[in-house]
């Protein structure tokens, strides 16, 4: 499986405050993030997976939904995980 309990952890431990803060948003945009791009490589080689576009696509909405939440709340936090995780260009 692509996404193992160690590599969540991995992920809680470096975005959120330790490893069992798996609330903030911080490390539930760099989850999705993630499983975003994993999504994102399996749709290049299986075009016609709709059943993963659909995914990918709330995936993204949740993502956005998160990202809006931290920029109302705290414009910092928003701007240093949009730089830590490299989303905008």
């Amino acid at each position: 499986m692509y996404l193992s309990t160690e590599k969540k952890t991995e992920i809680f431990t470096k975005y959120g405050k330790d490893e069992h803060d798996t609330g903030s948003a911080e490390g539930q945009i760099a989850l999705f993030t993630f499983r975003i791009k994993h999504l994102t490589e399996h749709m290049k080689e299986n075009k016609k997976d709709l059943f993963t576009q659909r995914s990918l696509i709330r995936l993204v909405g949740k993502r956005r939904k998160l990202l809006d939440y931290l920029k109302a709340k705290d414009i910092e936090r928003y701007r240093a995980i949009i730089k830590e995780l490299g989303l905008r260009k």
